[in-house]
């Protein structure tokens, strides 16, 4: 990760001088959303220039003693000496906003520029002791207001991901030491087996088994989605490439808004298809509602690509809240996959029942399919095929199995084991 290295070395200066008495110190994280759509618009050294700019008017807008680094694709971290507590923090990222509150020239010879400013803040001592943690967890919390919709996040210390440690997870990615699920997704109105959803698992050798929402978003975080996807894209065609006992069956795989918006995904899935002799219409990209929030126009052309290719497109955990209709009228989706948050109450709630049926009915009026996720029991399952579902996918149909073990059920050929594939003990996470 682009100054990486600088950045921990500026924390640990800081860590040294309040071991001799200065007090503490805040970590920003700073997200600039729109900034890399000036690359993408005007070219690579405009937005190089553009970077350099928002730089440039973050340390502008801070005091002559704080520190400020580029630390990826439209993130930058920024060290507060003297900031200890919440309301001196909030002064200072309060006079950040302002900064991105209106257009502004940001690279010469384009216009201004609307950007928004997303923060994260990490406080010592109360948020972390050593380096890493506190770059972590501010990283940890800008995430977190990305996802609210919100200006800026406090670190909170229930998040667990902070646990995850970034060396494990990159020599797990790169020794291919995490594990391929699938889960196995249904036609309701039949009903039988599909296709499967992709999951990858991970057992850590400190922590154990760790959630996919801790340790994906962690990569996600710290520049370790990319190798994550190639792996998962991988390992997954190399299983499909031996199932042959369900025609028809097609899998999902899951794509990160973050490397959708970088691209060379489309490249690395397709050339992937080739190698291992799948054809792309047995795969579904899903992608979750979260790209929606972000570079729409770069994530629309990957996916248009794959579209293009004869790769069905998927809408994730649809109903999140970040979805708007306009931009998911630009979509190549085929398909929409209903959240288990709206799910799990249908059976309960006589409102959020009538909410899951509209987005049925609206899926089926944009020609799409819809897949209900987070069925539970037998009941939600009766109500979602009542509202004329298409698809479902949860506990109650299947729950999420070594792909190893799926394969040797339904496939015709055998599939060499990768090294942590088979049969050890892994919690059922939903």
């Amino acid at each position: 990760m682009l100054n990486r290295d600088a950045i921990q070395a500026a924390i640990v200066r800081q860590l040294a001088a309040n071991d001799a008495g200065a007090g503490g110190f805040t970590v920003v994280a700073v997200h600039i959303r729109g900034l890399r759509q000036i690359a993408v618009r005007y070219g690579s050294e405009c937005g190089e220039q553009a970077e350099a700019g928002v730089g440039k008017l973050i340390r502008e807008s801070l005091r002559p003693l704080d520190v400020v680094f580029q630390s990826g694709d439209e993130t930058f971290v920024a060290v507060l000496p003297g900031l200890s507590g919440r309301n001196n923090a909030l002064l200072a990222i309060a006079g950040l906003m302002a900064q991105f509150e209106q257009p502004h020239v940001v690279a010469p010879g384009m216009p201004p520029w609307q950007t928004r400013a997303v923060m994260g803040v990490a406080l010592f001592p109360q948020d972390g002791s050593d380096a890493e943690a506190l770059w972590q967890h501010a990283h940890m919390a800008a995430d977190e207001a990305l996802r609210r919709g919100e200006r800026y996040a406090f670190h909170d210390a229930l998040d667990s991901r902070a646990n995850v440690d970034y060396d494990e997870l990159r020599d797990s990615i790169e020794t291919n030491r995490l594990a391929t699920f699938f889960q196995p997704i249904w036609n309701l109105a039949e009903p039988r087996i599909v296709g499967v959803e992709s999951l990858a698992r991970w057992t850590s050798r400190t922590l154990g088994p760790v959630s996919p929402d801790d340790f994906v978003t962690f990569a996600e975080q710290n520049d370790l989605i990319a190798p994550l996807t190639r792996w998962s894209i991988h390992a997954t065609l190399r299983y499909v490439s031996a199932l042959r006992g369900l025609p028809g069956c097609r899998v999902a795989i899951n794509l990160s808004p973050r490397t959708l918006a970088r691209g060379g995904v489309a490249e690395q899935l397709l050339d992937a298809l080739n190698i291992w002799g799948v054809p792309p219409s047995a795969i579904v990209a899903e992608v979750t509602e979260t790209a929606l929030a972000g570079d729409v126009d770069a994530v629309v052309r990957v996916l248009c690509k794959l579209r293009d290719h004869g790769v069905r497109v998927a809408i994730d955990d649809f109903g999140a809240g970040y979805a708007s209709i306009t931009y998911l009228s630009k979509f190549p989706a085929s398909e929409l996959k209903i959240d288990k948050s709206l799910v799990a109450h249908i059976g309960t709630d006589g409102r959020m029942a009538k909410l899951v049926e509209s987005i049925i009915r609206f899926a089926h009026h944009l020609g799409l399919q819809a897949t209900g996720e987070g069925i539970e029991d037998a009941a939600t399952q009766r109500l979602l095929q009542e509202m004329q579902c298409d698809f479902g996918q949860g506990f109650h149909l299947g729950k999420p199995e070594p792909a190893v073990d799926f394969v040797a059920r339904y496939g015709v050929s055998s599939v060499a084991e990768p090294v942590s594939d088979g049969k050890a003990s892994t919690p059922d996470f939903k």
